[in-house]
This record gives C-alpha cells, structure tokens and sequence, in this order.
C-alpha cells in the first residue's frame, strides 16, 4: 500500500475515514518503520471501529505492541502516544523500567523525562 504524502494524510485524518482503511495504513506505515505515525491511524482505526470488534481488537493490539516496543528503545515519545491513543496512564513500573532502559543505551534525556513521569505518577 502506499502511504500518503503528509497533505494526503492530514486530510485523511481529519475526514472520516474507514476504521478497516485506518487500519491497513497503519500497518503499511508499521510496514515502513514509522510507529509514531501509524498510531493516529491505529487511534483513527479504533474510534471508527463501533461494531467492527474484530478492527478494534487487532488495532488495540498494535498499539500495545507499541508499548513494548517503546519501552525496548526507551522512547518516552512513542509511549506516551501510543498510551494516549489507548486512553491509558502508564504506570509508574512502566515509566521507571523505561528510564533504565533509556540510561543503559544512552538516550539520557528520555532516561531524565520517563524517571520525572515516574515520579509524578507515583
């Protein structure tokens, strides 16, 4: 599939936009390495979803899977969207894990923003 240019894009997340379609450009953006944007198309995927469970479900999977991998690069960013577009808070094990993470391979900012996180979660 191609991915839209940003025009394209903005548009197409600002329309109304089938939960099914969301859901297959957020996979071809998965497809491409782009997790930060594949999550509005995985949020769009979810709201448009209302009677398609099965849309929903695989959406909300990607999005925790995102998590995951956000917590495996240390990257606050993309927890914290991919959490914002599940409606959830992170937990403060969460944000405290991602800080270590974040230490160990060097990224010292996101290390010092997940361990504040942790702090004002906790």
């Amino acid at each position: 599939m191609k991915l839209p240019d940003p025009l394209s894009r903005r548009h197409l997340l600002e329309g109304t936009l089938e939960a099914s379609k969301a859901l297959a450009l957020a996979k071809a953006y998965l497809e491409e390495g782009r997790e930060v944007e594949a999550v509005d198309f995985l949020a769009a995927a979810r709201a448009g979803a209302e009677g398609e469970a099965e849309v929903n479900e695989e959406a909300r999977s990607a999005l925790h899977g995102l998590q995951e991998t956000a917590l495996e690069l240390g990257d606050v960013f993309l927890m914290r969207i991919a959490s914002g577009a599940l409606g959830e808070e992170t937990p403060q094990k969460t944000w405290q894990a991602l800080a270590d993470v974040a230490k160990n391979l060097g990224r010292e900012r996101d290390a010092e923003t997940a361990l504040r996180l942790a702090t004002v979660q906790g």
